[in-house]
């Protein structure tokens, strides 16, 4: 039986468009860039060499080939301290070609949301990821099944038509 591709399988084999939606206000609060952050570091943006990672290149050529990478998060504000440290590092994404946008979680009342964070690939395959309640990684989930694929789908474009461009978007 052949393995799950892994979302990098899925990234490099796109030819549309990739979007994630993120829904959390904190993740793996032990990740070192996030400790680092804590501890008052900040990327050098002229220095491109000591940020850029291997997701970064990923993304850097998906877009290439013209795929529109897309990620919208959705934050309760005040914004958490997590959300300030992804705002911070934002400009990575951006670098990479990536389009990101805002959405604060009091405008989402209305929306049809799913209960977890995805990627969504070429409307076709989402890549669930799970966390557990302290926002740590716990698994990935794949599934082609056409009515998840659908609430993502409609998920994510109701969220993107209300959010906030990453360099408008001002955190409250």
């Amino acid at each position: 039986m052949a393995a799950e591709p892994t979302l990098e399988d899925l990234l490099r084999s796109c030819r549309r468009s990739a979007v994630h939606l993120e829904l959390r206000d904190g993740y793996m609060r032990d990740d070192p860039l996030y400790l680092r952050w804590q501890a008052g570091h900040r990327d050098d943006r002229s220095d491109r060499a000591s940020w850029w990672s291997p997701w970064l290149q990923l993304v850097a050529d998906a877009t290439a080939r013209g795929v529109e990478v897309r990620r919208a998060r959705v934050v309760s504000e005040p914004v958490s301290e997590y959300v300030r440290f992804e705002h911070e590092i934002t400009f990575r994404n951006v670098a990479s070609g990536e389009a990101v946008r805002w959405l604060p979680r009091r405008r989402t009342t209305d929306l049809p949301l799913p209960g977890n964070d995805f990627w969504l690939i070429d409307d076709r395959v989402a890549v669930i990821h799970h966390f557990s309640g302290d926002g740590d990684f716990v698994d990935d989930e794949t599934t082609d099944d056409p009515e998840v694929v659908k609430l993502c789908a409609s998920a994510f474009a109701a969220v993107w038509e209300r959010a906030v461009p990453h360099q408008d978007y001002v955190l409250a």
